[in-house]
């Protein structure tokens, strides 16, 4: 699976932008509100709900995971949905005089950042990537390599053990560089900047009069999703029967996978993605994005740290110094978030301690689960890890574009030839791109959640503590939930089906192009790759050269390659939503910014949460009563003249 940052985070702020106030400063509107200690922040109702919702969201990625890979932001939805449940718990116990504690917009950026953290896992848990390329579902179709020390079915068990040994380094590794990186660097962060803006926009009496209307349209869109995939499973009594397999376009393009399947989940998607995102050469192309991709972002990384350390040596190293000294300079809500931020220190030596606790339990519990990947690997790994976390961390503040795959990438080539064919590389490549992934994943997001914190003035002990929270609640509900599609599907990552899983047999073909070199492509397959290579690059450098205006008629390469593997069927539902939205916003500007993303997300949610409900049903062997089949005239005489 491929979650398209750049395209989802730009969004992200460009939709909650919008719920911004217009005022000059935010924290004189909540002068008379006290500031809850950290503690008070981390609330049980707080967490009950993280929890609900953290099933809710890992439900949705898991069946974009599962289908296309490209996953849109749910940040907005989360804390939409955050504000809407404990206002409304809030507001009853109000009435009943039981409230004790108020909802605080710092008790909703924990909820968020709980959330966030929980489906999050679903992403770099790897379920429709390097994951589940491990199992001989995915190694059947690539023909190489399918040897049993190069596969590793699924199992519960080792799925939620491998989660908890990896997904908690990442937040040790860049825990003693908050400071430098929010206050000293003042690293913009555009995701967590936006989402902070909408939760201090909910809490105000003009936003929450927004928020609660925006709850309302998402609630009845919610319904409506749900209740028409409930309706469409009344169809599916067979092999391609039902509206997922209407040939809306013609027999001859449903064939070729290019038809509308009337998904309200992508649907949704494209409403929430801008119109840019509506094999091997797949894979040239993904490598070729991803590459561009990664020498940009680590230019802009080095560059920015070059001048930051150039200015930091004319005013006196403020880096290593105490930045309470540089306040005055600064305006009144950054100097009140800077004290705030730097009161609730996290001591050093938890972080260090931390890492090297949990890198060590790493070293001896990964070889007992993948016996392919040695200790002296993993160790490798983890000396170079906190580097690549810092990378990651700032350049994803300074362009909001994540590199976890890519670095993940890396680690697939790098420890898959360092193994070698006869030694199991396949495998261990895609446990090693795991390791890297959610490292170098975590890292990212809790710096994005140190700057929403900063900016809602939630404490960083609360946002450190809930990502750890939210990331153990991942460890468990994402493999449970991948579980119950994997057992509740025969088909599950076959190509053609309802569940394809295109990125498992990409990372899995990735993993054996490192490990057994270029000789065991087909004819003409590596010029093709080079073709297609070079093409993604110039693509995206033309992208940069024409400037932002421009850029939005280019496509993504990373997009354009997807089709490769499942058709072009997804691109139309996006399409759709993408419509939808262009003319809503055409006929009420000022209403589409407010409410599309609410609607977006009531249509993802809606058909994400139905996932659940129809799991249950195959598992327990309930079949749809009627199968809505489509056929040619001639075939439909043949078949009348057999019955």
């Amino acid at each position: 699976m491929e979650r398209n940052d750049d395209v989802d985070n730009n969004n992200r702020i460009n939709n909650s932008n919008n719920t911004d106030t217009n005022t000059d400063s935010i924290e004189k509107i909540f002068e008379s509100k006290k500031v809850p200690p950290w503690q008070s922040q981390l609330t049980l109702r707080a967490f009950v709900v993280s929890f609900i919702l953290g099933i809710l969201f890992t439900f949705i990625v898991m069946k974009l995971n599962l289908t296309t890979g490209i996953i849109p932001s749910l940040n907005v939805s989360a804390g939409l949905l955050g504000f809407f449940f404990v206002k409304t718990w809030t507001k009853f116990l109000g009435k009943s005089g039981l409230l004790k504690q108020p909802f605080t917009r710092q008790e909703n950026t924990v909820i968020q950042t709980c959330v966030v953290a929980t489906s999050g896992i679903a992403f770099s848990g790897g379920f429709g990537s390097y994951l589940f390329g491990m199992s001989e579902v995915i190694a059947k179709q690539s023909h190489e390599a399918n040897s049993e020390q190069n596969t590793k079915n699924p199992s519960l068990a080792w799925m939620i053990a491998f989660l908890f040994v990896v997904s908690f380094l990442g937040l040790f590794s860049v825990v003693p560089l908050r400071k430098i990186m929010i206050i000293d660097f003042k690293l913009i962060y555009p995701s967590g900047t936006a989402t902070a803006h909408l939760i201090n926009s909910f809490h105000t009496p003009q936003g929450a009069k927004l928020a609660k209307k925006q709850v309302r349209t998402l609630g009845k869109f919610f319904s409506m999703s749900f209740l028409w995939g409930f309706f469409q499973w009344f169809f599916t009594g067979g092999d391609d029967c039902g509206f997922i397999s209407f040939p809306t376009l013609g027999l001859k393009a449903y064939e070729n996978r290019f038809y509308f399947d009337f998904s309200a989940t992508y649907v949704g998607v494209g409403m929430i993605c801008p119109h840019l995102i509506n094999v091997f050469i797949g894979i040239a192309m993904i490598l070729g994005d991803g590459l561009y991709n990664f020498v940009k972002v680590l230019g802009y990384t080095f560059s920015g740290l070059y001048h930051q350390f150039r200015e930091d040596r004319t005013k006196g190293d403020p880096v290593s110094g105490n930045s309470s000294a540089d306040l005055p300079s600064l305006s009144y809500d950054d100097q009140k978030r800077a004290r705030l931020f730097l009161k609730d220190q996290i001591p050093a030596w938890i972080a260090i301690v931390g890492y090297l606790t949990i890198a060590i339990v790493s070293v001896i519990t990964l070889p007992h689960i993948f016996h392919q990947l040695k200790w002296y690997y993993i160790a490798a790994i983890y000396v170079f890890a906190p580097i690549l976390a810092f990378c990651n961390a700032y350049g994803c503040g300074l362009t909001d574009w994540s590199l976890a795959s890519t670095y993940g990438k890396l680690a697939i080539f790098v420890i898959g030839a360092w193994a070698g064919a006869s030694n199991g590389g396949v495998l261990a490549g895609l446990a090693a791109c795991g390791v890297m992934m959610n490292i170098v994943s975590t890292a990212s997001d809790l710096t994005q959640d140190f700057k929403t914190g900063y900016m809602t003035l939630a404490s960083p002990r609360s946002m450190f503590v809930s990502q750890v929270i939210g990331t153990a609640m991942g460890c468990i509900i994402s493999p449970c939930v991948f579980w119950l599609f994997y057992n509740a599907f025969d088909n599950l990552g076959v190509p053609g089906s309802e569940y394809p899983a295109p990125y498992a047999l990409i990372y899995r073909n990735m993993a054996i192009l490192g490990v057994e070199g270029f000789a065991t492509l087909p004819d003409k397959c590596l010029l093709l790759c080079y073709i297609f290579f070079g093409f993604a690059i110039f693509v995206n450098g033309i992208r940069d050269l024409v400037g932002k205006n421009g850029a939005r008629f280019i496509p993504i390469p990373m997009a354009m390659a997807i089709p490769f593997y499942i058709g072009g069927y997804f691109a139309i539902d996006m399409c759709v939503g993408s419509l939808i939205l262009f003319i809503w916003s055409k006929v009420n500007k000022a209403k589409a910014a407010a409410f599309g993303p609410a609607v977006a997300s009531g249509l993802i949610c809606g058909d994400g949460i139905w996932t659940l409900p129809s799991s249950i049903l195959a598992l327990a062997g309930v079949k749809p009563p009627i199968c809505m089949k489509f056929l040619s005239r001639s075939t439909n005489v043949k078949v009348d003249a057999f019955l």
